[in-house]
């Protein structure tokens, strides 16, 4: 499961500023119009050219769920690209991005030091270079475990070493996530 990838582009779509199309042939229209005809849209659903075809004239109403699934997945993806651009932008700039997560969270630190891992719930706006790395390393097509590294390398920084003005030489590990969200 992508967590930290899939809560990446849930920040995203926040900021769409239009719901996506709903029924099935809105949602095929769309993807028509992106790919550039139909037998693209076919291969990229799994499902035959005639079929689409019949979709994209409201012939047919109600997709198997599966094939519906996929149809959202694909519209939403492609949806509103140039807000989605410029809300990754100003993360990346200028506003940072908020990460809300409940983990347990275990420490590499001096002697004499308790590192036992603890179950934390944290709410943290990051400054905007981390969510710059975030973007980059997605859209790079990142692992979920870089995705995880940097958001705990940030979270570091930011909230245990409070940006170097303690606990130097701290690591922190980010493991047994429960919750995570990111907001804009």
């Amino acid at each position: 499961m992508d967590r930290v990838g899939d809560g990446l582009d849930a920040a995203l779509q926040k900021a769409f500023t239009r719901p996506i199309p709903k029924s099935a042939g809105a949602q095929m229209r769309y993807l028509v119009r992106q790919l550039r005809g139909t037998r693209a849209v076919a291969e990229l659903l799994g499902i035959t050219q005639r079929t689409v075809e019949r979709y994209v004239k409201d012939q047919i109403k109600t997709p198997r769920p599966d094939l519906a699934q996929r149809m959202e997945r694909e519209v939403r993806q492609r949806w509103q690209p140039q807000i989605r651009a410029r809300a990754r932008r100003a993360a990346a700039t200028t506003d940072g991005i908020v990460i809300d997560t409940r983990a347990r969270f275990g420490y590499t630190a001096a002697p004499g030091t308790t590192d036992d891992a603890r179950l934390r719930h944290l709410t943290v706006a990051l400054p905007p270079q981390y969510a710059a790395r975030l973007f980059e390393t997605r859209a790079a097509g990142g692992s979920e475990e870089q995705l995880r590294d940097i958001a705990a390398e940030a979270l570091g920084e930011v909230y245990f070493r409070d940006s170097g003005r303690r606990a130097q030489g701290l690591e922190v590990e980010f493991t047994d996530l429960e919750h995570l969200e990111f907001d804009l």
